[in-house]
């Protein structure tokens, strides 16, 4: 053994201008773009690995939020939008052009695990091919898909034939692998409650245990990007958003591309209209958290009558609040670009009163919730250490919202990358380190507690607040054309985690491109990861503990 004295480790300094980033990337950037929020380097397609990989391990950027694919008149693009978990607001994009009759790039998967169904979707809408990929077929549409929706050659009346023989016949003789194979097949979904949608699970089991499973989606695909892409930005867009995750989070995806839209247009939004959003978008995500709660008590030890009711019951005072305020109890299209469509309804003192009486009951009601499921024994033993995922798991994955926080991973962009009000009220983001079945249903029940406080200091705002000042848009043009080839993501915290929006303009007065990262999308990928080696039944806990809306991964 040495006696001299170690030497300390220099520590490099971690680059933060987009200058730094350029002098660490070298001779790997062909050229620059400058991106609303973040900037871009363009990189060749056999240099993504390397590039991703020095962006992570030299420069911090540890979170992979979406991957974007489009078609230009002479070339493909994929677009790699990379943040960190301690600080969203530093961001960079990766940009790989190719081709246009060659589309194949270096796939980002081995660098980030989430990339395999971003690029997977890549591939299947626009047609970009990724080398190195894993598992590089169709992810939403079938197999037997001929073409790429979103490329600019596609054929829409072309007809769309799938021959009976692409499909196993159900009469058909089980048989196994071999003689001593001891594994068994099965189909969970895509039409069975506990998958919380149309959601197929193909399972193998080694015995009692998961040995492999593999998510199969798509059979709620709706074209919501493509139905972006041909409405206007200031009039047809927005009613889109409340579609996606549909379970009473309507107004959080709206403000997802309202913020996406505004900040590409310059747009203002008057400090009341922030208020009002802040608050209606708390009442959402009580709305659907009260829904996973249930469903999730539901799944594992089935208590319909008292655990799923109750939250049912509490859900339904918010959805009673929800349509006072926009008139509807579902797809609410209540935010406008700049603001919010109306103010709030009249006699304002009875909607406040009924707010405060929503928020007098719910600590009681909490800690109900808290004495049937949390300090249940059955639960715990389902929940406790079952669907394990480690933070750096859950990073390499994309994981957010709850399910990130489940895992000890401090992000919330509420307080992280602040927008709205929130910047300005006193509340606390929830995490905790279980992260197990158990700590992701804890936090949402926790987190519910930190939106009551939001919205309890909204009201008192909004009571308070001048007539003459009740300002509830700012004064937005009739005909939005931002500036050609402007390019812009932003996110907001959705309920089940960060909702993001990339748009790229082309001078008109409709996106040339629009894509929707879905929280669900990215954590859903995470589910082999927590179930793989454990039992059916922790199976259905994970995917439960997830909360996942297919509408928001088919999208």
């Amino acid at each position: 053994m040495s006696l001299e004295e170690p030497t300390e480790t220099e520590i490099k300094p971690v680059p933060q201008t987009a200058e730094e980033l350029a002098d660490l990337l070298g001779d790997r950037v062909v050229d620059r773009e400058e991106h609303v929020n973040a900037p871009g380097f363009v990189v060749r397609p056999d240099d993504v690995q390397d590039t991703l990989r020095t962006l992570r391990e030299e420069a911090g950027f540890d979170h992979l939020s979406c991957v974007t694919a489009q078609q230009y008149a002479d070339r493909y693009e994929s677009i790699y939008h990379l943040k960190k978990y301690d600080d969203p607001t530093d961001e960079v994009s990766v940009v790989v052009p190719t081709p246009s009759e060659k589309p194949v790039s270096q796939s980002a998967e081995p660098v980030f695990r989430t990339a395999d169904w971003h690029e997977r979707e890549a591939y299947d809408l626009v047609g970009v091919e990724y080398e190195d990929h894993p598992d590089l077929r169709r992810i939403l549409l079938p197999e037997t898909w001929q073409g790429h929706p979103l490329s600019n050659d596609y054929d829409q009346n072309r007809p769309q034939v799938v021959p009976l023989r692409e499909h196993a016949n159900p009469l058909e003789e089980d048989h196994r692998a071999g003689e001593d194979a001891d594994t068994m097949f099965v189909n969970i979904g895509p039409h069975h409650p506990a998958t919380h949608g149309v959601l197929h699970v193909k399972t193998t089991l080694d015995g009692e245990q998961i040995a492999d499973l593999e998510s199969d989606i798509g059979y709620l695909h709706r074209c919501e990007e493509q139905m972006c892409q041909q409405g206007t930005y200031r009039h047809q867009i927005m009613p889109y958003p409340d579609r996606w995750d549909y379970i009473s989070a309507g107004i959080l995806n709206e403000w997802a591309y309202a913020r996406a839209a505004e900040d590409l247009a310059d747009l203002e939004v008057p400090e009341y209209a922030q208020v009002i959003r802040t608050m209606s978008s708390e009442l959402c995500r009580i709305a659907s958290h009260m829904l996973a709660v249930g469903t999730f008590a539901l799944d594992v030890y089935g208590d319909f009558t008292a655990i799923f009711m109750y939250a049912v019951r509490d859900r339904e005072k918010v959805q009673n609040i929800l349509e006072d305020l926009t008139g509807q109890r579902l797809m609410f299209n209540y935010l406008r670009l700049g603001g919010v469509v109306w103010d709030l309804p009249e006699p304002r003192e009875e909607f406040f009163e009924k707010i405060r009486d929503f928020l007098d009951e719910l600590p009681e009601a909490l800690e109900e919730y808290h004495d049937l499921i949390t300090g249940n024994e059955i639960l715990q033993a389902r929940t406790v250490d079952t669907g394990v995922l480690p933070p750096e798991v859950a990073k390499s994955y994309g994981a957010t919202g709850p399910v990130a926080r489940g895992s000890g991973i401090d992000y919330d962009l509420r307080r992280d990358d602040p927008y709205g009000y929130y910047d300005e009220l006193d509340w606390d983001v929830v995490t905790d380190d279980g992260c197990d079945n158990f700590s992701r249903l804890f936090v949402r029940l926790r987190e519910v507690e930190e939106s009551a406080k939001i919205i309890e200091q909204c009201v008192d705002l909004l009571e308070d607040w001048p007539e003459d000042e009740r300002t509830i848009q700012s004064n937005v043009p009739r005909t939005l054309k931002p500036e050609a080839d402007t390019e812009i993501y932003r996110a907001v915290e959705a309920a089940k985690g960060e909702l993001g929006i990339y748009i790229r303009s082309d001078g008109t007065d409709t996106p040339a491109r629009f894509k929707i990262r879905g929280p669900s999308f990215s954590n859903l990928q995470a589910l082999p990861e927590m179930a793989e080696g454990e039992h059916i039944p922790d199976l259905i806990a994970s995917l439960g503990s997830l909360d996942t809306i297919m509408g928001e991964v088919d999208r």
